[in-house]
Parts: structure tokens; sequence; C-alpha cells
């Protein structure tokens, strides 16, 4: 269906009637709350939700991470709040140990997220409960919510939403004649609009560019910088993420050749997912993917890290509204 979605194919409009009534529910379930302040659990600090109105790929977890680490750049002591999507049934609230757990437990973002930025990290479906546990075990002044953008009973004093610029809002009807969990005009209440691919910042939107940093060894741990690699350039290219397209034109640009294998977002792997491959070929990954493949690794096995890279305007425009809520 995403590709239905995004190419807007006119046979969609046989599930407009089921559109509409998606839309009017979701409206109505809005306003309920925005009507009823009292259902709606408010933090004691600041909590920022980075989230999207679109189904597939639009790089909230690069955005986590690189808000995660300016905001621990301005002194303050962030914590995540994240469903866990792919986590093992287990009792949650979960405070993840980011040494211990694994990602088939947890789920492999929120795992991404706490390892690379060293910050408490809670899973749980409820998100007002994740983000009261996160307040009863660790020390933070800010929140960040991956994602939880519908999730009205959670208070919220900022909204990121973030885009992938070249699918936009795709044929920009909700669910199922189109990608959208609610109303494109949604768009035009959030704080911040991150457009993930833009050349630049554009009026009130935001660019957001993702900026390959390193090749990483799944098993060694060695990290190169891409225009350092000397192996052959025909490479295994896997990408388990919502936009796998995106990673294998990334390698393009670096001047490697990927044999294209896309899997679904979240996908659990095994040996058996890489049967069939070419094993004499390196092969690189996206650090999402790696986080789940480095106990069966071959040596020929690389991830691509990268950072996301916003405008000084954006973090001052951040920086501002930090201060107001402070």
């Amino acid at each position: 269906m995403l590709r239905a979605w995004y190419d807007r194919q006119p046979w969609l409009v046989v599930l407009r009637p089921l559109s509409a009534l998606y839309s009017r529910a979701v409206v109505r379930r809005r306003q309920q709350y925005r009507d009823n302040p009292e259902r709606v659990w408010q933090s004691p600090v600041p909590l920022i939700v980075v989230g999207n109105i679109t189904l597939g790929g639009t790089g909230k977890t690069p955005m986590c991470i690189w808000l995660l680490d300016h905001l621990q750049s301005l002194g303050l002591r962030p914590g995540l709040i994240s469903r866990g999507y792919g986590a093992a049934p287990q009792a949650t609230p979960w405070l993840l140990d980011p040494a211990h757990d694994e990602a088939a437990a947890v789920g492999d973002e929120p795992l991404l997220i706490a390892r690379r930025c060293g910050v408490p990290v809670v899973i749980d479906s409820d998100r007002p409960r994740a983000a009261q546990h996160l307040l009863a075990h660790a020390q933070v002044d800010v929140i960040v919510s991956d994602d939880g953008l519908q999730h009205y009973r959670m208070g919220r004093d900022l909204e990121i939403l973030m885009v992938d610029t070249a699918r936009g809002l795709g044929n920009q009807r909700c669910l199922p004649e189109g990608p959208l969990r609610e109303p494109a005009e949604r768009v035009q209440s959030v704080d911040f609009v991150v457009r993930n691919g833009a050349a630049a910042d554009s009026g009130s939107d935001y660019a957001m560019a993702l900026e390959p940093a390193a090749l990483v060894n799944l098993c060694s741990g060695e990290r190169i910088a891409p225009q350092e690699w000397r192996g052959d350039r025909r490479v295994t290219a896997v990408a388990g993420i919502g936009n796998p397209e995106r990673f294998f034109i990334t390698l393009e640009r670096l001047s490697f050749e990927p044999v294209r294998h896309a899997f679904s977002d979240h996908a659990r792997y095994s040996v058996d997912s890489f049967a069939g491959f070419d094993p004499d070929q390196p092969l690189i990954m996206t650090e999402k993917d790696a986080i789940k493949c480095s106990a069966f690794a071959r040596p020929n096995w690389w991830y691509l890290s990268i950072e996301a890279s916003l405008s000084d305007a954006f973090a001052a425009a951040l920086q501002q509204r930090l201060d107001a809520l402070r």
C-alpha cells in the first residue's frame, strides 16, 4: 500500500468513504482530549514529542538522536520514552540496560538511541506511564518522546513533526485511502515541521540532512570514513527501515554499487535471513539493522553510521522555546 499511497494511485478513491470515517474519528478523539484537559497527564518537566502523521519512515530516530545530543550540550539531562516497537512481551514499563538488553527484547530503535546517546530510555505502549517511570527512576529535566504524536492522553510542551521531503504527505488522504494518521491540516498545529531531505529551511519549515559519518565493522568495531573504503565497490546492501530506498541511494552517492535487499521495518534477523547472499561480497547495512545482527555477523559486515544535521536557525528557535518553558 505504501507505494500506491505515495504514487497517488487513482484506484484508491474507492476507499474514500472509509478514509472519511477514519478522519472524523481521529479529529473527534483529539478534540475530546482538548475539551477535557483533566484526562491528560501533564509532565512536571518539559516534554517534547518527535512524531509524524504518515506511515513510512520519516527520520524520527536520527532526529531524536540529534535532539538528545543537543539537549545534553546545553547542560540538560534528557531522557527518552518509546513504545518499543517489536519488543518481546514483558513487564512494562521497562528501563533499558544498554549493556545487557537485546533488540529482540526491547526494540531496535530504543536500544540504538540508548547506546548512541547514553541517556535513560523507558519503553511502554502507555506513554504517560513510561514518562512517570522515567521520572521515578532517572534524574531527567526534559523528556523526549520517540513518536507518540497521536497519544493525546500524554500532555506535551513541544511537537516536532517529521516529514520525508521526497514522499511528502503522499496523496494527502487519511487511512486507508492514504498514508495519513491524521488529516493534513494537523501540520499547521505543531510547533516545528522538520523536512528530512530538504535542501534548506523554507519559511517556518526546517531542513534536516542525514550525513554519512562512518562505516563500522560489526565484528571488530573498526571505524573508517566512507571515502577511506578500499574494498569492492559492489556490496550487498541490507535495509530494514521505513524507507529502504533512501539508504540504497545514500550508498550510491558514496560510489558503492549496492545489491539491494530491502526487509520490512523492524525486521527480526537470523543467520537464515542472509542465506543465499554471496559470503565473499562485503555487506553494508543500516545501524538499526546492525544492532540486531552483531551476534552472527561475518568479518566483512559493516554498518553505515549517519548523523542528522539541522540549521543554526532551528537550534536557535528550539532554544527560544525551551527558555520560555523553563
